[in-house]
């Protein structure tokens, strides 16, 4: 009997390469987590694999889509964590601090503040010095910043259309509804998991 997320009707990746030794399953190429899944099974065959498979499709997909560099980000000098930063300030709407940001893009302070000096280097975030209070700095896209963001933001998601194009619409939405679920969860109860 074939693993679960092993058969032909799974929905499992055909685009991601696994290790030597992987054949294909129901007319499919057998993707990574089921090879692991299916050695963890031979090793110890009464434990519930069903979390790993899901957890590490997720990890694995984010890894292969974090070595993919996004194109259009590449060919305009930006990275994904720049990119969102500048599209947090696009999207809200108005200016923002460094807090916020890191907030919005679920960033360390550190990490905000290094990309904010890169970018505000290249013209494309300004800063401003709060009247009522000097330690608090807001910042906000520059002209070129905000063409640079709308000019991008349709290629962009081109890319990621094409990304995901080995699902049809109904499953993509079927996969966005899944993982919103999923990611409502974790975001409410995540903190009590680590304890």
């Amino acid at each position: 009997m074939p693993a679960a997320g092993e058969g032909p009707d799974s929905g499992t990746p055909t685009a991601a390469e696994g290790p030597a030794g992987e054949g294909l399953v129901g007319g499919r190429r057998e993707d990574t987590v089921a090879a692991v899944v299916r050695q963890w099974r031979t090793v110890h065959p009464g434990l519930d694999t069903g979390p790993m498979e899901v957890i590490g499709r997720i990890n694995r997909c984010a890894a292969l889509l974090q070595q993919a560099e996004d194109a259009p980000l590449r060919r305009a000098g930006l990275s994904r964590p720049e990119f969102d930063l500048l599209g947090a300030l696009r999207r809200t709407g108005h200016e923002l601090t460094p807090g916020e940001l890191a907030r919005e893009t679920f960033s360390s302070g550190a990490a905000v503040t290094k990309r904010l000096k890169q970018l505000t280097e290249r013209g494309l975030v300004e800063r401003r010095g709060d009247t009522r209070d000097r330690r608090v700095v807001h910042l906000r896209l520059t002209d070129t910043g905000r063409d640079l963001v709308d000019g991008i933001l349709p290629a962009q998601l081109a890319y990621e259309t094409a990304v995901l194009s080995a699902l049809d619409g109904p499953e993509q939405g079927e996969l966005a509804a899944l993982l919103g679920e999923l990611l409502g969860q974790l975001e409410g109860r995540l903190g009590g998991l680590r304890a």
